[in-house]
């Protein structure tokens, strides 16, 4: 059975927190891929910045409904959701633009458990995580490569 450490891309580029993004966008269209891990300044990784967050800063904000209940004014969604938003689409730093917390995989998570996770959770950069160093990244092409070439 294939796993991380057989499809896995050894050299990983990484941002770290500070850097803009406009900095992020540039690298993944020079490199051609759809996201990086984001380090802090211990190379610990934070978070991922993938071609979505940086997609999503072009929506449009969508208001919050509300509804009134013996005269009170409620939200029909959580206001931490809406701040979340605004921070995305206002984001100047990778650190106010990235998916976080970081969902990662250790070199031994099967090819079968990686395409579950990125279906299922919709995340298609994974930072391949050991002793709690990053050794690798896993993008959705690294399992298409590995689906459809054997």
């Amino acid at each position: 059975m294939r796993t991380a450490n057989d499809i896995m891309t050894h050299e990983v580029i990484t941002l770290p927190e500070s850097a803009e993004v406009a900095e992020a966008a540039q690298l993944m269209l020079e490199k051609k891929i759809n996201g990086l891990p984001v380090v802090n300044a211990d190379q610990s990784v934070v978070g991922v910045i993938c071609q979505s967050d940086l997609v999503a800063q072009q929506k449009k904000i969508s208001l919050p409904s509300f509804f009134t209940l013996l005269d009170g004014v409620f939200p029909m969604s959580a206001s931490g959701e809406l701040d979340r938003e605004i921070e995305k689409i206002s984001a100047l730093t990778v650190a106010q633009a990235m998916t976080r917390p970081p969902v990662t995989i250790t070199p031994e998570t099967t090819v079968e458990e990686i395409a579950t996770l990125m279906a299922e959770k919709k995340l298609y950069t994974l930072p391949v995580i050991k002793a709690g160093k990053l050794v690798g990244v896993v993008g959705k092409e690294d399992i298409l490569r590995t689906a459809f070439s054997q």
